[in-house]
């Protein structure tokens, strides 16, 4: 909550805050790109030995993207006296305008993928030899705890089970149409499970330090803001939340050589596709060249190619470098638990939280209370990516 007094002397940035959040909080982009018929062409594509390009089919929007962006760009922003606030608010605006723009054109190949360019940006050329270096490293034995022997149903008892060392609730539904095995919901606090997935003792211990520890840490660390900026999201906060939760997975002691190479390997896809590739191109690229596991392969590929070009997964990678670096220069990564925010922006949060008008974190990741990595192979790679 505000104090009446800040109330008063913010009242135009709280009204432009409240109407930007009424605008977009339903918005949210990935609940539009997990395709409803993922596994149907995912077998089609199979059994046409990788040669028929997939047709995706993806929900429905609920929103008029041409009035929702004319009211976007109707907010009167010069009424906000901080230069610094208003920049931040300024760039919030140009970031859902073009995520709208993004939405409606989901399907739509060339339209889709410039615009999903302007929100998340291409690999640069040392991204793709940071990925290329892990992938030259030498695998490692698989250990006991890697077998993929529980069901979603045993999923949802852990995370259950995991959560209880955080003090927010933890709704949980099984989901057919999602590209990842379990994914966060910010708009409605879900954690969504991949109905037909198997799951191994790191990939729950993983996805658990992910998804709970940090995204949902975010989540309700925004809602619990007085603005409702924190909640919706900055911009260029993906590559900051992705990068904190898999730094998330490293500091428990969940992180695995296989797990940078997945990583990686979305590097390595996200690049094919500003080359050109198409999916079967980007499929053949890592299940033939890289020798990737085809479903692993097919994966990737679609993560990489729904909706029509999406680029956000090369940003686990750089994220996680960013983030690394941080924590090595003895940086404080609570003010970046505070909600959907981004590393660029952490002055921004601290002068909020000066004004009064944002808090401190309520919730903090678990595992950031020590470093439980024993991997040596590990430390190497984060020391040394470029």
């Amino acid at each position: 909550m505000i104090a009446d007094d800040l109330i008063r002397e913010h009242i135009d940035l709280i009204e432009i805050d409240k109407n930007l959040d009424r605008l977009i909080k339903r918005i949210e982009l990935l609940s539009y790109l997990n395709p409803l018929n993922a596994e149907k062409e995912k077998h089609r594509f199979f059994s046409s030995k990788y040669t028929e390009e997939p047709v995706f089919k993806y929900p429905k929007q609920n929103f008029n993207a041409y009035k929702l962006q004319r009211a976007l760009f109707s907010n009167r922003l010069e009424k906000i006296p901080d230069n610094d606030i208003r920049s931040l608010y300024q760039s919030v605006i140009y970031y859902y305008a073009n995520m709208v723009q993004c939405a409606e054109a989901i399907g739509e190949r060339k339209k889709f993928f410039y615009n999903s360019l302007r929100l998340y940006g291409t690999p640069k050329e040392k991204d793709v030899a940071n990925a290329n270096f892990i992938l030259h490293i030498k695998d490692q034995l698989a250990s006991s705890d890697s077998e993929k022997r529980y069901t979603a149903l045993d999923a949802k008892a852990y995370f259950e089970d995991f959560v209880k060392r955080y003090d927010f609730p933890l709704n949980i539904k099984l989901s057919t149409s999602i590209a990842a095995d379990a994914m966060v919901s910010n708009s409605t606090q879900t954690l969504a499970i991949k109905k037909n997935a198997r799951f191994s003792d790191n990939q729950l211990k993983t996805l658990a330090n992910h998804e709970i520890g940090v995204h949902m840490v975010t989540t309700f660390n925004g809602l619990n803001q007085p603005l409702k900026i924190f909640s919706n999201g900055f911009p260029k906060n993906v590559e900051t939340q992705e990068g904190l939760a898999v730094f998330s997975e490293y500091m428990s002691g969940a992180l695995t050589l296989d797990r940078l190479k997945i990583l990686a390997y979305r590097v390595i896809a996200a690049d094919s596709l500003i080359k050109g590739y198409s999916f079967a191109d980007t499929f053949d690229l890592l299940h033939n060249q890289y020798k990737l596991d085809r479903d692993k392969a097919f994966i990737i590929t679609l993560r990489i190619h729904r909706g029509g070009g999406f680029t956000k997964d090369f940003l686990y990678l750089t994220g996680l470098k960013k983030i690394y670096e941080y924590y090595k220069k003895g940086q404080p990564l609570t003010p970046l638990l505070t909600g959907k925010v981004s590393l660029d922006r952490v002055d921004s949060i601290l002068k909020l939280q000066e004004y009064g008008l944002a808090s401190k974190s309520v919730h903090i990741t678990d595992s950031y209370s020590g470093n439980k990595n024993i991997n040596t192979t590990i430390d190497f790679i984060l020391q040394n990516l470029r």
